[in-house]
């Protein structure tokens, strides 16, 4: 018999909630029986371990993930960053770097079905808290803001990535099991009203000097990211400064020192599951003395670079082998033992960008370069003008960004998508087409829920 997604998360839900750790997710031992989900937010403790499971799940299998179910490889080769070399495509990933993925594709669903499932767990949280009388209030609003704010992160990319999808905030499996797709606008409505809920529950403060749970500085930057996506300047500007003027967080000057843990220009860093692995990221990309056999840095990518980037000679690595060169992305260096690095998953550069971006949608390019150059010039790059016109600097801001952040959550074909340049991609990945926009929503999903008709155009 075959389940959909609504489903399995209806079998399988509970049985995440029944991990005993609290803050730290590297101590969260794998569940072993279920409980009834009112238990689980009885005191703070549980609560606390309910949060620390989402999370924990976040870091491992989500699409925020920087191993193999993340987007971040994915798209980074959809686009112009990453080669694939994969010599089995049992997971897919080759259809995807010659954009060729299909409905059927296993790894499009199964970014997909994780986000689904992770959605499940945060309204988990906030349908559990809301009846949370003896959770003291200020720890019912951390724990269920933060909830609301990894909602919220995975219906953006949801949204970004296949256009109208199903928005839930309940986890009745009879809502559930027949949804409809929500055209794309009204998801973004509900995103604007959750990230602003969400920012005015958590506080600016962090639960940990390590900086492992999101704070409300968060829930501002990815609610900038949604008002750019919706050409809202003003509004961006707003929430960019938000972040950026704040006290909590100060540049990185070295750019050596971007990727270490104990930076206070991150926001949000996930630590690796047990004590002294490495990143995700680093197991992800890493290949010596071999030709890859998973991913390697585009040479389109590479050629971007100038000699004098800083970046190209800390945050690329070069790999011979009989005779022929490739790079791998080098900007997570351990493998074990591994204590100085953690996933960066936000940090103070995509505030610098976000400002950038929109304050030039507004005409005041000189400012806008002031963010623009804080980071070439740290990558020893010489700043730009500020009399560039309007479009030379998107050209520029665009190019800065891809070598700023290439790998990194797939934020390059979310930058192409959103100002419009996706069609460039034509120059090197010979199968795109203008419907790559999109991915397809997954057969099975549309076989199991045929309200979830009609197909993406194209697929």
């Amino acid at each position: 018999m075959k389940y959909n997604t609504y489903t399995i998360l209806v079998a399988g839900m509970l049985m995440l909630f029944l991990l005993p750790g609290c803050e730290k997710m590297v101590e969260i031992d794998p569940p072993t029986d279920q409980i009834n989900t009112a238990a689980v937010f009885e005191d703070t403790h549980t609560a606390e371990a309910a949060l620390a499971n989402l999370m924990a799940e976040i870091r491992d299998n989500s699409m925020f993930s920087g191993g193999s179910n993340g987007l971040a490889a994915f798209l980074s080769s959809y686009t112009d960053e990453l080669d694939a070399y994969f010599i089995s495509n049992t997971n897919a990933a080759q259809d995807i770097y010659h954009n060729q993925q299909l409905s059927g594709n296993i790894s499009v669903e199964l970014i997909w079905r994780n986000a689904y499932k992770e959605i499940y767990m945060a309204n988990s949280i906030a349908e559990g808290l809301e009846k949370a009388s003896s959770i003291p209030v200020n720890a019912r609003q951390r724990i269920a803001g933060t909830a609301l704010l990894v909602r919220s992160m995975i219906y953006f990319n949801l949204q970004r990535l296949f256009g109208d999808v199903p928005y839930t905030e309940t986890t009745d499996f009879t809502i559930n099991k027949s949804l409809q797709r929500m055209p794309e606008n009204q998801v973004l409505d509900h995103l604007e009203k959750d990230l602003l809920k969400s920012a005015a529950m958590l506080a600016d403060e962090y639960t940990s000097t390590e900086r492992l749970y999101p704070n409300r500085k968060v829930a501002q930057l990815v609610l900038a990211e949604v008002y750019l996506s919706r050409q809202k300047w003003a509004e961006a500007e707003q929430m960019g400064r938000e972040v950026v003027s704040s006290p909590m967080y100060s540049f990185e000057e070295d750019v050596k020192k971007v990727f270490l843990n104990t930076g206070k220009h991150i926001l949000w860093q996930m630590k690796p599951q047990n004590e002294n692995d490495g990143t995700a990221e680093a197991l992800q990309y890493y290949f010596t003395n071999a030709a890859p056999s998973s991913y390697a840095l585009s040479a389109d990518l590479m050629a971007s670079f100038s000699d004098a980037d800083l970046r190209k000679q800390f945050w690329t690595l070069p790999v011979s082998f009989n005779g022929k060169t490739w790079y791998r992305a080098y900007k997570y260096k351990n493998l074990a033992p591994n204590t100085t690095e953690y996933s960066v998953l936000f940090r103070l550069e995509e505030g610098y960008c976000i400002l950038a971006e929109a304050v030039a949608r507004q005409g005041k390019i000189a400012e806008a370069a002031i963010y623009l150059n804080r980071i070439r010039q740290r990558a020893g790059l010489a700043a730009v003008t500020a009399g560039l016109a309007q479009d030379m600097f998107f050209n520029e801001l665009l190019e800065e960004k891809r070598r700023e952040f290439f790998t990194e959550k797939g934020q390059r074909f979310f930058d192409l998508k959103r100002i419009g340049k996706l069609q460039q991609l034509t120059a090197l990945k010979s199968n795109w087409k203008p419907y790559h926009r999109l991915w397809p929503i997954p057969l099975n999903e549309l076989l199991l829920n045929p309200n979830l008709n009609p197909q993406n155009e194209g697929y």
